[in-house]
């Protein structure tokens, strides 16, 4: 079903072209008043918001926790009620969620809960320093919001790499009238694994931050065709080729990804939280139709994922319909999430993510008959068929923007490197001892377009909050998208949202190394 021109046409479709002025981003002048988080209107705008009156109420509690990660592998990590993935949250479009963080990390470690994906208040969007103070150690903070838009949602923290230990949990919101016509659920969370194996991710970070430099004198132009990887891809930890680095990957190559899949070593790739070698299990039956919600959870990591025997037909991307499309797999970036429909067939079947380019997967398990099951390093057919992401997809007609006018154009260079780790927005790195320096300004009800220059040799998944955008004219509506190297996305959004937020890649390590930036609203 495959074919490279079909991969290619995928591939140029991340490119969306975009017309209209263009705007700076940031300014040589003052910066002008900005709309603060707490601000009346950001009240104002939460009291528009069509609720239901029903509270949905939660308890977070953010500790250290021993991870049982399948095959008598455990893992010293952080994690809410000592799992991970934590405990689903499920509420109802127009429900109000009242979440309180319970802060019980040690070293007097601070974090907040960020709700991926949620058009919420501003004050509520869980990012030091920008919308609120960090919750400090034995502390606690209760999140209270309207959530408006049904779909598929997660959470996790906004503070360091907390998002790559075992902080995240999913969030679903369902749609009061559900226009599809289903049998059962399953949420399927995938994640790259490392915290408590063979380091932390603050000890990633620092390995990552001193760049590759000249590697020991090697010449960076030699690398090309070398292998990397250590030869301990399913172990993890060890040295490179090079002799020194313990996390850092490289020879990880994806052509659906542009080259360069990733830059971080992990001994693990996991799927609700289990190994390959001992999988989650789905159990239902024959015939059924099964809606999956599949979060990527990950850090640094594209998933490839495929449903052995079986068609996936997507209906959502970040929560938000899509006019459906019939494919054998996806590629999801982190930060991303879709839903698909699938009808099941009678016997054992792999659901696997594969780690796009770093020559390891994560395994899940359907069950609806008797049968052995596969190995735990099968790759079903499906994942070299027809491969979709969000530049093939189109908007449901019901969420597609309206046409109009642009009114303000933000070109968001993506920049820097490996050799020096300097990743940035514009050639500049965010710093979060100034939050409101140099912020992408946008005024209350204009249309937007944000250009995305990749000017790296690295995917970037950009993900903005507090709002969905729509990639193109007509593409899904999203708020995380893959841009890759040497390609521009333009992306559209009304700004509805009022406050400031943040705009970065969801490459937990570009992120917090500095390409993130913040939109905020001129008062």
């Amino acid at each position: 079903m495959n074919s490279i021109n079909r991969r290619s046409a995928l591939l140029a479709g991340l490119a969306v072209a975009g017309t209209g002025a263009l705007a700076a981003c940031g300014g040589s002048g003052s910066t002008p008043a900005l709309v603060s988080p707490d601000s009346k209107v950001v009240a104002t705008t939460e009291r528009k918001r069509k609720g239901s009156g029903k509270v949905r109420e939660v308890t977070l509690t953010a500790a250290p926790a021993v991870l049982d990660l399948g095959g008598k592998v455990t893992a010293k990590s952080w994690a809410y009620g000592g799992r991970t993935p934590g405990k689903e949250i499920r509420l109802a479009a127009g429900d109000t969620l009242a979440a309180e963080l319970s802060n019980q990390l040690p070293d007097r470690t601070t974090t907040s809960v960020h709700w991926h994906g949620i058009a919420l208040r501003a004050d509520m969007d869980g990012v030091p320093p920008a919308t609120q103070n960090a919750v400090r150690a034995g502390r606690n903070f209760t999140y209270r919001f309207l959530a408006d838009t049904p779909g598929t949602y997660f959470f996790h923290p906004h503070v360091g790499v907390q998002l790559d230990r075992g902080l995240h949990a999913p969030l679903i919101v369902e749609d009061p009238r559900e226009p599809l016509s289903y049998d059962d659920e399953w949420v399927v969370v995938l994640d790259d694994w490392l915290d408590g194996v063979t380091g932390t991710p603050d000890q990633v970070l620092a390995e990552l931050s001193h760049g590759m430099g000249d590697m020991g004198g090697m010449d960076m132009g030699d690398m090309d065709g070398m292998d990397m990887s250590g030869g301990d891809t399913g172990k993890g930890g060890g040295k490179t080729s090079s002799g020194s680095m313990k996390f850092m990957l490289m020879g990880a190559r994806s052509s659906l990804l542009g080259g360069d899949a990733g830059d971080v070593k992990y001994p693990y790739h996991l799927v609700n939280g289990r190994m390959p070698s001992d999988p989650d299990v789905y159990t239902g039956k024959p015939g059924k139709r099964v809606r999956l919600r599949i979060v990527n959870a990950g850090s640094d990591t594209a998933y490839r994922v495929a449903l052995g025997g079986h068609k996936l037909t997507i209906t959502h991307t970040d929560g938000f319909p899509v006019a459906h499309q019939q494919v054998d797999a996806l590629l999801v970036g982190m930060g991303e999430r879709y839903d698909v429909l699938v009808t099941l067939a009678d016997g054992v079947f792999p659901l696997v993510a594969l780690a796009e380019g770093k020559d390891a997967s994560g395994l899940a398990l359907v069950r609806t008959g008797s049968g052995a099951a596969p190995r735990a390093t099968v790759r079903p057919k499906e994942l070299d068929g027809m491969i979709m992401n969000a530049a093939g997809l189109k908007a449901a007609d019901d969420v597609r923007l309206d046409t109009r006018r642009t009114d303000r154009v933000h070109r968001i260079e993506l920049t820097g490197g490996m050799a020096g780790y300097d990743w940035g927005i514009n050639g500049r790195r965010y710093d979060m001892k100034h939050p409101t320096a140099d912020p992408v300004l946008v005024e209350q009800g204009q249309r937007v377009r944000l250009d995305f220059v990749n000017k790296t040799d690295m995917w970037h998944p950009m993900h903005l909050h507090g709002h969905t955008y729509q990639l193109g004219t007509g593409g899904p509506r999203k708020d995380t998208t893959i841009v890759l190297p040497g390609r521009t996305v333009s992306v559209y959004f009304d700004a509805d949202n009022p406050g400031q937020w943040m705009l970065h890649c969801h490459n937990a390590y570009h992120g917090e190394a500095g390409m993130m930036a913040l939109l905020a609203y001129e008062a």
